[in-house]
C-alpha cells in the first residue's frame, strides 16, 4: 500500500518531470515569438522618442536574454578568434555594446509593423526560424539562426533580407585588422556603441 508521504513525493517528481519536459520541449520558433510580441507589446505603447529612452531598460531586459553575444563575436570575427589570446571576454565586452547599440537603434525606429512566423528548422542543437516583417512596403525577410544553450534556444546570426549580420561584421572586422590592431578594433566598436 503507498503511503500518502510516498504517493506526494510520486507526485511531485512527476510535476518536476513534466515542467523540465515542457521548458525544453518548447521550440526555437515558440522561444522566439514569446521575446519579439513581449518587445512590440512594450513599444506599441511608445507615444514618443522619450518613451522609447525612458524604457531602454526594459526593453534590453527582455531582447538582449535571447541573444548568445559570445557566439555571435566568435563567428563574427572569424579564425581571428584563436588569436585573442585570452582577450576573449575583452573582445566579447565591446562586440556586445556594439551590437546592442546597433539592435536599440533599429528599434528605436519601429512603427508598429507586425512580424509573421513561418519555417522552423531543427537539426539537433542547431535551428533557423523564418520571419517577415510587415509593414508600409514590401515584406522584408528576417531569418533567426539559433543554437540550444541549456533549454534556451539562443540567436547567434540574423539573416536580414539574405544578408547575414555575423557575415557583413566578420567582412567589416578583417577590414580594419588588415591594418589596424585588435586594440584598435574594439577601440572602434566602443565609439560606434557610444550616441553623438
Amino acid at each position: 500500500m503507498i503511503t500518502r508521504r510516498v504517493y506526494s513525493k510520486f507526485v511531485l517528481t512527476m510535476m518536476l518531470i513534466g515542467f523540465a519536459t515542457s521548458a525544453k520541449a518548447e521550440t526555437p520558433k515558440a522561444q522566439l515569438q514569446k521575446t519579439m510580441e513581449s518587445v512590440m507589446a512594450l513599444t506599441q505603447t511608445f507615444e514618443s522618442e522619450q518613451d522609447f529612452t525612458d524604457n531602454k531598460d526594459r526593453l534590453k531586459q527582455i531582447i538582449l536574454p535571447r541573444f548568445d553575444f559570445t557566439e555571435m563575436a566568435r563567428r563574427s570575427l572569424g579564425n581571428r578568434w584563436r588569436t585573442l589570446a585570452g582577450r576573449e571576454k575583452e573582445f566579447v565586452a565591446a562586440f556586445m555594446q556594439f551590437a546592442e547599440a546597433s539592435y536599440m537603434n533599429a528599434l528605436s525606429s519601429y512603427r508598429g509593423e507586425k512580424m509573421t512566423y513561418g519555417r522552423e528548422q531543427v537539426d539537433e542543437n542547431l535551428a533557423e526560424v523564418d520571419t517577415q516583417v510587415l509593414g508600409r512596403g514590401d515584406p522584408a525577410p528576417v531569418t533567426y539562426k539559433l543554437h540550444l544553450v541549456g533549454d534556451e534556444w539562443k540567436v547567434y546570426d540574423v539573416i536580414i533580407e539574405n544578408v547575414s549580420v555575423v557575415s557583413n561584421y566578420r567582412s567589416q572586422f578583417i577590414r580594419i585588422l588588415q591594418t589596424s590592431s585588435l586594440d584598435e578594433l574594439m577601440k572602434k566598436l566602443k565609439e560606434k556603441a557610444t550616441p553623438d
